[in-house]
């Protein structure tokens, strides 16, 4: 059914400028987020964000001997544990 004429008027070129924009970003949006979780580069799978750096820099503390074995696995135990809860 057409009003006036067959004409749109200037605010349904609006609207259909608006619903396109929001169309086409809501599926460009659902892409993005959808490769974010499926990358490779998704380092928050294993508990905790960057969980493993932590661990990595206790170790060379350690290897450094800036700490003691005592020390080092007190840590690496709050560590785990903290990541896990």
């Amino acid at each position: 059914m057409m009003f006036w004429g067959g004409d749109m008027g200037v605010l349904g070129y609006i609207l259909m400028g608006v619903s396109f924009v929001l169309f086409w970003g809501a599926i460009i949006t659902a892409i993005i987020l959808f490769a974010r979780s499926m990358g490779a580069g998704n380092r928050y799978k294993d508990g905790g964000p960057r969980s493993g750096v932590a661990e990595n820099l206790l170790a060379e503390r350690f290897a450094r001997g800036e700490i003691d074995e005592n020390e080092y696995t007190a840590r690496l135990t709050v560590l785990r544990r903290g990541w896990g809860a």
